[in-house]
């Protein structure tokens, strides 16, 4: 197959086609327009990017709909344009939307958001996922909910906080068991664990990330631990480009 023809292809299925033809249904309650789940029995798969791509919710598997045709058949990818062409015609159930939308017209703004939730405490749900799931030492998660960096998120999930230049919030990475992702109208900064003036700064991808490597550390009390929230936006870029004018690269 010409290379026009698998991106013609890769348009006119999207990955939503795949899984309902292979038994997924829609979760509603736990899908936004952005991310859409899609559950078969156990199995769980988010789907994003407009249907373009896709993450297991459960393993790192992720890609696009040839990948996703690919991991549900444990076959190769000349096989996988055969599944996928196949689907050409079929047409998905299209998900509606009236839940997100009447949350939407509220107009709560982000830091409203915020401040809704409530900080985790010892034997929350997201303090267990914390502890448990992901194996951070209680001191860590109690230094960072002190620190106001965290706040409790539905279905067991962590927020974990971004801020601006001046410190206010201005959205949250989302993680939890069966679920990751970025607030809604929010953006991506930086979030910030450890000391603010520090002289050393330990960049991650995620802020259970930051978090992990602080636990490792042992919160070193000359480091900034941040993260990026899996993206590089122009205040990300800008963030790092303060912090770094503030340190001193002599040791």
């Amino acid at each position: 197959m010409e290379k026009n023809d698998i991106e013609e292809l890769r348009t006119r299925v999207g990955c939503a086609a795949v899984l309902e033809h292979e038994g997924f249904a829609i979760d509603r309650k736990e899908s936004t327009r952005r991310a859409v789940k899609f559950r078969r029995d156990d199995d769980i798969v988010i789907v994003i990017h407009d249907d373009r791509g896709w993450f297991d919710a459960r393993s790192d598997a992720k890609g696009d709909v040839f990948a996703l045709a690919s991991y549900l058949h444990g076959i190769g990818f000349a096989e996988s344009l055969a599944v996928v062409g196949d689907l050409v015609a079929f047409q998905p159930t299209a998900p509606t939307w009236e839940k997100p939308l009447r949350q939407t017209q509220t107009g709560a703004s982000v830091a409203d958001r915020w401040n809704h939730r409530k900080r985790p405490w010892r034997a929350s749900a997201t303090w267990s996922y914390l502890r448990h799931n992901r194996a951070l030492p209680w001191q860590v998660i109690s230094a960072a909910i002190e620190a106001d960096v965290l706040r409790e998120g539905p279905y067991r999930s962590m927020w974990a906080k971004h801020v601006d230049e001046a410190g206010a919030v201005i959205g949250w990475e989302e993680r939890g068991p069966e679920w990751r992702g970025f607030s809604t109208g929010g953006a991506k900064a930086l979030f910030r664990f450890g000391k603010v003036d520090a002289r050393r700064i330990c960049v991650t991808e995620a802020a259970i990330d930051a978090l992990s490597l602080a636990a490792i550390e042992q919160t070193r009390s000359d480091t900034l631990y941040v993260s990026t929230g899996g993206g590089w936006s122009p205040l990300t870029a800008q963030a790092l480009e303060t912090l770094a004018s503030g340190v001193s690269f002599g040791r």
